[in-house]
């Protein structure tokens, strides 16, 4: 018997080793560790603070400093129901296994974070753990704000709870087993999150560190720029190479110059961030342009800068289902062809489409109505093009706000599937194909 339980521990011991390795490799390298150079705790660091407010701020108070910071971390967003008052909660995220819902982070003491201390908030955002001991989901994006100081945490926490305390019980998730087992999130914590606080690098500029604070710690772009691996974590060796996310197509921001924005001036990447368009490159909708309305259209301009210098040190990393260039503008009369699919796509496009965006793709209206050259029509999956015909969108234009009505409820899936096949294969470089049955997925992705 001594000798089974021998071979016994020795199998546990070599089942314990294969399985820390696999987890060990499944979390790979963290947000930052691409770039070359030490890094020190913030205490240590002798270069001007990345983190807090921008110096303009510097000396506002702590509520004026956290709406700042609320702002640039888009917690109103994700924490505001179509419809609902600000910061309630009750957003849905559609899942492959079920639909979670944000919760009320107002100062409602009942439903809300009222009776939330610094400590409990800190673990909430930091380590994804509720006041009551339950664990969060990473649709909250604590894999990321784990970064944050615990100062600019709590300062966030300061905003939250100078605003009115709001009454509201968000639905009740849908998760099926073993989804539903908040208990098993303490195991996923502790692989993918690393509960470490942002270390600057100095080899890297200030304005470099303050940009990675800022994607990395506030803005988490790679919480939808970032592919996920099998265990829904963030795969930092593909990093910022882009995802579908809620239904909606996050490109590729890394610097690949073919498929991401390395070709990108840097003036191009501080419009789009600031305004939600770029000439030639395209315009933001869906969750990207709801980041430039309540996000990054309302952070300091170093600010914006700084998180361009960032993104533009990220290594390349090719998206292989992407075309390497943009297609050029389409000729002002169509060539007729493509057979009854396209036939349909055309109908509907000079009915409803050509009026704004023009038979070139060239807006006569606005160049934020221009999509020749855009992301969303060089996507041959079409996902962009297609949520937008069914959600519409809007901008806030020089000349005022810019709308583009939703589609959803006038088109069917199959006219909706065949305009977005149309207008790829017109004004993009590859013609999508989908289906009825494509649309009727991806409204359900991106149902709210």
């Amino acid at each position: 018997m001594s000798g089974v339980r021998r071979v016994l521990g020795v199998g546990a011991v070599a089942a314990a080793v294969v399985a820390a390795g696999v987890a060990w490799w499944l979390r790979g390298p963290g947000p930052t560790a691409f770039a070359e150079g030490p890094t020190v705790a913030l205490a240590d660091y002798r270069g001007t603070n990345p983190t807090g407010v921008p110096a303009a701020l510097a000396q506002a108070s702590l509520v004026e400093r956290g709406e700042y910071l609320a702002r640039a971390a888009d917690c109103m967003v994700c924490h505001t129901a179509k419809g609902g008052k600000e910061f309630a909660g009750g957003l849905a995220f559609a899942l492959p296994f079920g639909t979670l819902y944000s919760t009320n982070i107002t100062p409602d003491k009942d439903t809300g974070i009222g009776g939330y201390s610094n400590q409990d908030f800190l673990n909430a955002l930091h380590r994804g753990v509720r006041k009551d001991g339950a664990r969060l989901y990473p649709a909250m994006s604590y894999t990321s704000y784990t970064y944050m100081t615990d100062a600019d945490a709590l300062a966030i926490k300061a905003y939250l709870f100078s605003l009115p305390p709001v009454r509201a019980t968000p639905p009740a998730n849908t998760l099926g087993f073993p989804f539903n087992q908040r208990w098993a999130m303490g195991f996923w914590s502790a692989v993918f999150n690393a509960d470490t606080r942002f270390e600057p690098n100095t080899a890297k500029s200030p304005e470099w560190n303050r940009g990675a604070y800022l994607a990395e710690a506030l803005a988490h772009c790679g919480e939808c720029h970032t592919p996920r691996n099998i265990a829904f974590a963030m795969d930092n060796r593909a990093k910022f190479a882009g995802a579908v996310t809620g239904g909606w197509r996050a490109f590729n921001i890394s610097s690949d110059s073919s498929t991401g924005v390395g070709a990108w001036r840097e003036e191009e990447l501080v419009s789009y961030l600031s305004t939600g368009h770029a000439a030639g490159r395209g315009t933001a909708s869906g969750p990207m342009g709801e980041a430039v309305d309540h996000s990054f259209s309302r952070m300091a301009p170093e600010d914006i800068r700084a998180m361009v210098v960032y993104l533009k040190s990220v290594p390349a990393v090719a998206s292989s289902d992407l075309p390497a260039a943009p297609a050029p503008a389409a000729p002002a009369s169509h060539k007729e062809g493509g057979g009854a699919a396209l036939a349909q796509g055309k109908k509907i496009f000079e009915g409803a489409c050509a009026s704004c965006h023009g038979w070139t793709g060239e807006s006569p209206v606005s160049p934020f109505a221009t999509i020749t050259g855009s992301w969303a029509v060089n996507d041959p999956a079409a996902t962009n093009v297609a949520q937008i015909v069914i959600s519409g969108t809007a901008r806030h234009t020089p000349q005022g706000v810019l709308s583009m009505p939703a589609f959803g409820k006038i088109y069917s899936d199959t006219e909706i599937a065949a305009v977005a096949n149309y207008v790829t294969a017109r004004f993009g470089a590859k013609g999508a194909q989908l289906t009825e049955k494509d649309i009727v997925s991806l409204r359900k992705q991106a149902a709210e």
